[in-house]
């Protein structure tokens, strides 16, 4: 099973679209190939073990955020939870509501 796993890993990493080929282009690039064999192989036995073991459909994601996008969200929910915290009205901060 795990040399099927494997090898899998490997076809993926040679196709040209799909979100586990791009899931193993970012590996890929960051840490190089073996490392990234082995984390799509880990990530496809997980979808197997969820869908055999949970019953689960696969639903593969349409896109996955962007570093920049994780800490745009991040930033927002800190400056939401100082607002709250500080008791800020949107009127002390030249916001109108239309």
């Amino acid at each position: 099973m795990k040399i099927a796993l494997r090898n899998a890993a490997n076809a993926i990493g040679n196709l040209k679209e799909g979100h586990l080929a791009d899931f193993f282009r970012r590996i890929n690039y960051k840490k190089g190939r073996p490392t990234a064999i082995n984390a799509t192989t880990r990530k496809l036995a997980t979808i197997i073990w969820n869908m055999l073991v949970k019953a689960q459909n696969y639903n593969p994601p349409t896109q996955y955020m962007l570093l920049d996008e994780k800490r745009r969200l991040g930033l927002v929910k800190r400056i939401q939870k100082q607002i709250t915290k500080f008791d800020i009205q949107p009127e002390q901060l030249g916001f109108t509501a239309n």
